[in-house]
């Protein structure tokens, strides 16, 4: 039982903390008279307001709806604000219900001043300092905004009635919601140390160089995948943006041969699609020497948001400045072109991973590409059946071999982030087979870093040679699946390709 606490007892927590005792009666008297002015005055058009917004996030639910919508938008920048603001309200939820609430047992405000229309209809139980809606609303505003400024601006007004809510219900003194909101804006300040922003990361892709400028887009050919997620929305603002550019549409069937046409009569070579896509523009305008631009038009944009690349605006303000950088080209031998190699930009692998790429690319049409990888890698996760081979001349049994065009975070058990796109290695990691290898993996990577597991290989290497391939076997590169026989040479194209990117030639 929560027993009421008088001034008294407040003025010794403060004291306590170190607050002289003259400035710890003021404050307490303050605080009090502050809900006080507040309960008797009359605030036009609150009343049917407010005490909704207050109902409205209890247990976060209200921040869970928001970052739902931000998720749906089809903006990574906006995915990424949502699960970082739902991350930091979560902690701080948890820091505050566990800690903050049973460190200073203060009652709630007596609501004898405060007008029934506008008290909640369910009194909280719990102790009232910190407010814990006042915490989650700052955490959620604050992860958003660190993200993304627009959306954070958008809801840290709402966060912000969130707060006064509970002061106007009397569900709450002002010090308890002022305490709340600091402590859900550290928390979130507290995550990014731990999880670093997108922006407070360094722009990958060195060495960089200055390219062509094209104000207004002249010399500038841009191929468009029509298949792509939303290619087509990013091509009507390059259109808005860039209006002297060259812009091709056409299905993926004529992709390569758009390419070869668009190279021929340009200065730079732009495309707009996902990383499929953009692995065969990378392909042409390497063979012919051109600078690429990548407007990201897929579902995961892998290379782009590598680049420092987030969407078509950041690609046309690059142009316009003329800043781009030289990245590296992964290169496999034997491959689907004419001459023998495959390119890649992001990840090539065996096994596991091209039965994934298939899988999700099967289900994808039907439940959409988010919850199909959800689904192929379930299914991946179950299978057992290891690729025979020999990997630089030792015969082995592996569930799963990927190399990844530069190195990737080693933390994690899927690669998710590279901070250098010009490092001139290869990220070669191996699953061993065995019984049940995709849970052996599952588990290890719940366990702890990978590098310390024994399901798990990882090296840098300059040059991969895999020989003794089955006719038929699957390999996937950059979300595409061909079949291979024989030998493979995976090595690295340094430099080979000029991209432009938002602060390249900084």
């Amino acid at each position: 039982m929560i027993g009421r606490t008088g001034p008294r007892d407040e003025e010794a927590v403060l004291r306590a903390l170190g607050v002289p005792a003259a400035r710890a009666e003021w404050l307490v008297a303050k605080d009090r008279a502050i809900f006080l002015g507040v309960a008797g005055r009359h605030w036009p058009g609150a009343d049917p307001l407010l005490p909704r917004l207050s109902r409205s996030a209890n247990h976060g639910v209200l921040w869970f709806v928001a970052a739902a919508a931000m998720a749906c938008s089809g903006s990574a920048r906006a995915r990424r604000a949502a699960a970082r603001g739902v991350a930091s309200l979560a902690v701080a939820s948890a820091a505050i219900n566990t800690v903050g609430k049973r460190s200073v047992r203060r009652a709630r405000p007596v609501l004898d001043a405060v007008p029934v229309i506008r008290q909640l209809k369910r009194q909280p139980i719990t102790t009232s300092f910190p407010s814990g809606h006042s915490a989650s609303a700052a955490a959620f505003a604050t992860g958003v905004a660190l993200e993304s400024p627009v959306l954070g601006a958008v809801v840290a007004p709402v966060a912000a009635a969130v707060a006064a809510s509970r002061v106007y219900t009397g569900a709450h003194y002002p010090s308890d919601v002022l305490v709340g909101a600091a402590l859900g804006a550290g928390v979130a300040l507290a995550v990014r140390l731990l999880v670093p922003t997108r922006a407070a990361l360094p722009v990958p892709g060195r060495p960089h160089l200055d390219a062509p400028a094209l104000p207004g887009g002249r010399g500038l050919a841009v191929v468009v995948n029509r298949a792509a997620a939303s290619a087509r929305a990013a091509a009507d603002l390059v259109r808005d943006a860039l209006p002297l550019a060259e812009i091709v549409e056409c299905d993926p069937e004529g992709l390569t041969a758009a390419l070869e046409e668009a190279v021929q009569g340009c200065r730079v070579l732009g495309v707009c699609g996902g990383d499929g896509t953009v692995n065969g523009a990378a392909a042409v305008a390497a063979r012919h020497g051109v600078p690429l631009a990548v407007f990201p038009g897929g579902t995961l944009n892998h290379f782009a948001y590598d680049l420092g690349v987030e969407d078509a605006q950041d690609t046309c303000r690059a142009l316009a400045a003329g800043d781009a950088v030289r990245v590296d080209l992964g290169r496999f031998t034997p491959g689907p072109s004419s001459d023998g190699h495959g390119y890649f930009l992001n990840t090539l692998g065996l096994g596991a991973y091209p039965e994934l790429v298939r899988i999700r690319e099967h289900w994808a049409p039907r439940v959409g590409d988010w919850l199909a990888g959800v689904l192929a890698a379930l299914e991946v996760l179950r299978e057992e059946r290891p690729l025979e081979a020999c990997v630089h001349g030792r015969r082995r049994a592996v569930w799963l071999l990927f190399a990844g065009n530069c190195l990737y975070q080693r933390s994690t058990a899927a690669p998710t982030r590279r901070h250098d796109l010009a490092d001139g290695q290869l990220d070669v990691r191996v699953v061993h087979g065995g019984r049940a290898p995709g849970l052996r993996l599952l588990v290890a990577a719940l366990a702890g870093p990978l590098t310390r597991s024994p399901v798990h290989a990882a090296a840098r290497l300059l040059r991969l040679r895999v020989s003794g391939l089955a006719p038929g076997t699957l390999l996937a590169y950059d979300g595409e699946v061909t079949s291979i026989s024989g030998e493979l040479t995976v090595d690295k194209a340094a430099e080979a390709l000029t991209v432009y990117c938002p602060g390249g030639s900084r």
